[in-house]
Parts: C-alpha cells; sequence; structure tokens
C-alpha cells in the first residue's frame, strides 16, 4: 500500500512528476514551454497552490483563472476540452504512481472539478463562442 499526500515534500514531488510529463507530452506540453520561462518558480507557486487547496492553507496568490485565459488568447482560442483531458489523465496516472488515500483523492476529485470550471471560463471568454 502507497502512502498518501501528507506534506509539502509529497505536493512537490506530485507536482515536479507531473510537469514533467506535461512538458515532454507532444499534444500539451508546448502549450506550458511556450509561456513558462522559470520552471522552478512556476513548480514552486503550483505547490502553493495544491498545499492550499488540499491543506486548507491560505498560502497561494494568483488568479488560474485569469491565466489559463491568456494562454488561451494567445494560442488563437485553440485548448479544447481534449487537451484539459490529457492533463487530467497525466495528473490522476503521476498520483496513482505515488499516491492513494484520502488527500490523493481529493486532488484527483478537485482537478476534475478545476479543469471543467478553467474550461468553462476559457470558453466564455472568446469572442465568438455560441
Amino acid at each position: 500500500m502507497k502512502n498518501d499526500i501528507k506534506t509539502r515534500e509529497d505536493i512537490f514531488l506530485l507536482v515536479s512528476g507531473f510537469y514533467k510529463k506535461v512538458r515532454q507530452n507532444p499534444e500539451i506540453g508546448h502549450f506550458f514551454n511556450e509561456v513558462i520561462k522559470d520552471w522552478d518558480a512556476h513548480l514552486e507557486k503550483l505547490t502553493d497552490f495544491w498545499e492550499s487547496n488540499l491543506f486548507f492553507k491560505a498560502i497561494y496568490k494568483g488568479n488560474p483563472q485569469k491565466v489559463h485565459v491568456k494562454v488561451d488568447q494567445e494560442n488563437n482560442q485553440e485548448i479544447s476540452n481534449y487537451h484539459f483531458g490529457i492533463w487530467l489523465n497525466l495528473w490522476f496516472e503521476t498520483i496513482d504512481e505515488l499516491y492513494e488515500g484520502e488527500l490523493a483523492n481529493r486532488a484527483k476529485n478537485n482537478a476534475r472539478k478545476m479543469s471543467s470550471h478553467l474550461y468553462l471560463k476559457m470558453f466564455q471568454s472568446r469572442e465568438n463562442h455560441v
């Protein structure tokens, strides 16, 4: 049996392993690699995000919705739910490789909800949405 997510270090291991896969993915890697210039800082920020999300700590500073809308606009509004599906599958895969338990399941459920919300907000921000 694997351990559950318990510490910031556990979250950092998850986030860094996940984004290693994302960066190498031929279908979604370019969205990240073209925008993120300082990966060390970005991984720390995402660790803050997930630590806030999973441990209910108010340490994350940022607006993921605004950032995702901007990236979508910079990519000719071509980011689709298909891309979010790849992202989500890689997230689940990385969690399953490392952890199991209540917080691991919460990380999956929260990512599922977040990806749906972010995609909807990106879609709503498009000028020609139907």
